[in-house]
């Protein structure tokens, strides 16, 4: 392993440290409780020397790289600009190009003395909410809040803090009063809830402080490579293992809000397609009746505690997407609780008939919500081991028996999964040759291949991706293009083209009886067969659906950080040349008549206007008849769209199975869309 390589310099760093302990920089104290535990300064310099030795991107560790740890761990305590004052940061400022100098001789003092700042500032702040909330407010007159966190400034004096804070805290007490709730309940809602945050501020511990730390310095190379304190690994592990009976997300915790960090294939979250990576939950309800308890400020364990529960049962999740103000007015999700099986996670299929002028074809789709191998029972030698390959094999012998006239791939919310079976996958399009390149931390390049030389399905081929669709989903979708194989249909995937590890620090040192952290390491790079890496830019559909998730908001490009697009030279491959640039051309023209036509398209359009014009709109009112005109005019769109969709006279009936086929194509556009362009391929390969 490349770590071993620099196992015998990191002890004799670890020898020097004993030297710089002596010799510390010490810098200003405001709560001497909160300090540097003395494992720290060890970890630091295992983190420092992993880093520049082994990361995929290689950068010194100098002042300009300071610059960014420093502004990064600002932003992390302070994203919005709510607590520190300008004269905090002219304060701080003195330490941006000097941290670098600091982390190299194990200290991370300026870290614990900023963080015991923004303590006392957070402290101050809420203090002054109960003033807010006991002096109540004005919704009848014209004020907005800007939610443009790029956009504000540092407030210059606490009359402008104050002021801020009046429009943050007013904010949400609107959102609860659109909600229903009275002046009372409102009162006692945001005052239990920052009740929640101070005591959850203020148990912050030294390891805590320490990977908010390390995280602004490991995520000043890319926002994949991550420090995890020993009991966020543990919450982490917990977390994995509570996933699989509750709704099927795996969450994290930042600061004060509960982050979904994982949607598990399969689970009731993922089928829902309502809660996705990043977003926030701020409120949790049990059944259909009882009361939302808000859970910002929360800690982790507790969240996840409210939101496990029996299968078979109801939870109600208030949430702020991703792309979402802390301002902004949460949306409700309605969840049923389930045990996750490995079989909810498998690949799936049906046929669907789709007409194509007045011939009808019938279409296989697979849905596929994760690329899954049952790694112990392959080590085992079991034979028939689950994984996906397998399951897509039997899936298409399936298919094919049933005569159906194309096949679509749907890996819309695929996050990804094991390589190995993207790989496989590919294998049963194609004729064997090269799949995906991954170039290395050292620049060796190695060229992962498909080597079985069966092609298991030959006719015609669709695959649909969406913005959520990333890593092993872009490394097969990118290969199924390169090779022009199939039609690729829907939005640019994510664009996550990175590989990464997990290294238990304790692991350098096993005769440490101090319990250390992980650090999650990004290693290597992933390329398609071009050449062209999916890092950043992700895989461009060649017929490209209308998207309410720009790169700039939601995608790898929009991360900090984050590692940049560039290419190597091609494998040598050969393309099928199933679909040519004309017949290309053709399917964009048909598309693009659909979308003058078909009237669940222009709904869609609709909608992505609506979602795209509410992203960009960097002022929220804080008027009571503006923000329910809003409501109202939501809930009026969706109530006309239901009405239209039940004026076909299927209320009250059973429907046929023709019947249920097209309500789902109706209230899946983005597949009925796909479908029908696969129907074109199949005409077009029949005349």
């Amino acid at each position: 392993m490349i770590l071993k390589d620099h196992r015998k310099s990191l002890l004799l760093l670890l020898f020097v440290f004993q030297v710089f302990v002596s010799q510390a920089i010490t810098v200003g104290d405001t709560l001497a409780v909160l300090e540097p535990a003395p494992k720290h300064w060890k970890e630091t310099y295992l983190i420092n020397n992993l880093l520049s030795k082994n990361h995929y991107r290689k950068m010194e560790l100098n002042d300009s790289l300071s610059s960014v740890i420093f502004n990064d761990f600002l932003e992390s305590l302070d994203f919005n600009k709510s607590y520190f004052l300008q004269a905090d940061i002219d304060y701080f400022s003195k330490y941006e190009y000097e941290l670098d100098d600091y982390i190299k001789k194990g200290n991370v003092d300026v870290a614990f003395q900023i963080f015991r700042i923004f303590r006392e500032r957070a402290n101050t702040r809420i203090d002054y909410v109960d003033d807010l909330l006991a002096a109540g407010f004005d919704y009848s007159i014209e004020e907005s809040l800007n939610i443009d966190d790029d956009d504000i400034e540092w407030a210059s004096s606490n009359d402008e803090i104050n002021e801020r804070w009046r429009k943050i805290i007013k904010s949400q007490a609107l959102s609860l009063k659109l909600a229903g709730k009275t002046d009372e309940e409102i009162v006692e809602s945001l005052t239990k809830r920052y009740k929640r945050y101070r005591k959850g501020i203020n148990q912050y511990n030294s390891d805590d402080v320490f990977q908010f730390y390390m995280n602004a310095y490991s995520g000043a190379y890319d926002p994949h490579t991550n420090y995890f304190s020993p009991i966020s690994s543990e919450n982490f592990n917990i977390s994995m293992s509570l996933s699989l009976e509750g709704i099927g997300a795996r969450l994290t915790q930042s600061m004060d809000y509960t982050v979904v960090n994982e949607v598990v294939a399969g689970g009731p979250a993922y089928k829902s397609k309502l809660l996705h990576k990043d977003d926030k939950i701020i409120g949790v309800a049990q059944g259909d009746e009882n009361a939302f308890v808000d859970v910002i400020g929360w800690r982790l364990q507790d969240v996840v505690h409210l939101i496990r529960g029996k299968k078979g049962t109801v939870v109600r999740l208030q949430v702020l997407k991703f792309d979402e103000a802390a301002g902004a007015i949460p949306r409700e999700i309605r969840l049923v609780r389930d045990k996750i099986k490995l079989e909810e996670q498998s690949a799936k299929s049906e046929i669907m008939p789709i007409y194509n002028g007045s011939k009808m074809y019938n279409l296989g789709v697979i849905t596929l919500p994760s690329f899954y191998i049952n790694f112990e029972e392959a080590r085992q030698g079991i034979e028939d081991y689950k994984s996906t390959t397998r399951d897509v094999k039997l899936i298409i012998e399936d298919l094919k028996a049933q005569n159906v006239d194309g096949i679509l791939i749907d890996l819309r919310y695929n996050g990804g999964g094991s390589l190995k079976e993207a790989i496989d996958l590919t294998g049963l399009f194609i004729d064997q040759g090269p799949v995906v390149q991954v170039r290395n931390s050292d620049g060796t390049v190695d060229v992962k291949r498909d080597e079985d030389i069966r092609v298991q399905y030959d006719g015609p081929l669709a695959v649909m991706i969406n913005r959520f669709s990333a890593s092993a989903s872009e490394i097969f979708s990118g290969a199924i293009q390169d090779y022009k194989r199939g039609v690729i249909v829907g939005e640019t995937s994510f664009g996550k083209g990175t590989v990464q590890n997990l290294i238990d620090l304790n692991r350098m040192f096993p005769n440490d009886t101090e319990q250390m952290g992980q650090l999650k390491l990004t290693l290597a790079k992933f390329y398609r067969v071009s050449g062209s890496s999916t890092q950043n830019i992700g895989v461009t559909p060649d017929i490209g659906f209308p998207s309410g998730f720009e790169a700039a908001k939601f995608g790898e490009s929009s991360r900090p950080n984050s590692l940049p697009w560039d290419q190597i030279a091609s494998s040598y491959y050969r393309p099928t040349n199933s679909i040519s640039p004309q017949l290309i051309r053709h399917l964009e023209d048909i598309y693009q008549t659909d979308l003058k036509t078909d009237v669940d398209l222009q709904y869609l359009k609709e909608d992505v206007k609506r979602l795209k014009e509410q992203q960009d709109d960097d002022v929220m009112s804080l008027n009571y008849d503006e923000r329910k005109a809003e409501i109202d005019e939501d809930e009026a769109r969706k109530t006309n769209r239901e009405a239209l969709a039940e004026s076909g006279g299927s209320i009250g009936k059973e429907l046929t199975t023709a019947e249920e086929d097209q309500k789902k194509l109706t209230e899946d556009p983005y597949l009925k869309e796909g479908l029908k362009l696969l129907a074109e391929v199949v005409s077009q390969e029949t005349k």
